[in-house]
């Protein structure tokens, strides 16, 4: 018999301004760790005056992490120190494995109606994978498969599998799940997840029962459920639809060791991090 996950907790983001003054909510980050482990932070970007994301995400580096971005409307241009470059617009995205070290920019422009918007999710490295030599896919929307499923549901798939319909994104660490679901009003969508794998949504237009615990009822547009465990999530749309991720992968639990875009197990490896970045030894692996 299938256990229904049931809502551990429901938030709403905090706005906040990343880079060099991009306009973001914060629908968990820093402050929320372990809570949502292997997932360390979720920002959705959403602005129409271009002053709020134009000057972007000029050159930083990463260090024990995955990156994923994906665009909604506008366009993304992205360069890195392993030569990878590229513009991503509204149904791709990018996956970067910082692994070992990598140093990027991420740079936003808006689309005819000057709006850039989309999601950027950070997900963990376990230690042994940390210093993986770094990797970088374009996924492009065209890519991206897209399953109809009763009642009306549309669900792109990112990672993971619907219905026997895989993502193109595959061989990644933590055996994540990404899903972009759309539910017609009233439509209602089940999906197994695997048992002890921490489960999340995150509505971003209309609104939907997204099922039964600690925070039930309708929950609408800019809200994070956090799902408790059990073996399937059922999700009912509101009189409007609804449109969320769905989101799952395999816990981690290492101790993190946070500075900013770097993540490690240790503080003498936070050190030695910043050391290497002063030195000019930090990149590893070079195009």
């Amino acid at each position: 018999m299938s256990a229904r996950r049931e809502i551990q907790g429901a938030w709403r983001g905090r706005p906040t301004v990343e880079g060099a003054g991009v306009h973001l909510t914060r629908m968990f980050g820093f402050q929320d760790e372990p809570l949502l482990d292997p997932f360390l932070l979720l920002d959705h970007f959403g602005s129409e005056t271009p002053a709020e994301y134009e000057k972007g995400f000029p050159w930083h580096p990463h260090r024990g992490i995955e990156t994923i971005t994906y665009m909604l409307r506008g366009t993304a241009e992205h360069g890195d120190s392993m030569g990878n470059h590229g513009v991503i617009g509204p149904g791709d995205l990018q996956w970067m494995t910082a692994g070992s070290g990598i140093i990027h920019q991420e740079m936003p422009k808006g689309d005819a109606e000057g709006v850039n918007a989309g999601f950027q999710l950070w997900a963990n490295l376990p230690k042994s994978q940390k210093m993986m030599d770094p990797r970088y896919r374009d996924v492009p929307a065209d890519t991206v498969p897209e399953v109809t499923g009763p009642g009306g549901a549309v669900v792109k798939v990112i990672a993971g599998e619907v219905d026997g319909t895989k993502g193109p994104v595959q061989g990644v660490v933590i055996d994540p799940e990404y899903l972009d679901v759309a539910l017609p009003p009233e439509a209602s969508f089940t999906h197994p997840v695997t048992p002890g794998h921490t489960v999340f949504a995150y509505v971003f237009e209309g609104e939907g029962d997204f099922g039964p615990g600690k925070e039930p009822g309708p929950q609408a547009a800019g809200v994070l459920v956090h799902y408790g465990d059990g073996d399937e999530v059922t999700v009912t749309a509101g009189k409007d639809g609804v449109r969320f991720l769905l989101v799952s992968g395999r816990p981690i639990g290492e101790p993190v060791a946070w500075y900013g875009p770097i993540v490690m197990n240790t503080r003498e490896e936070l050190r030695v991090a910043a050391q290497e970045l002063r030195d000019g030894t930090f990149i590893k692996t070079k195009a």
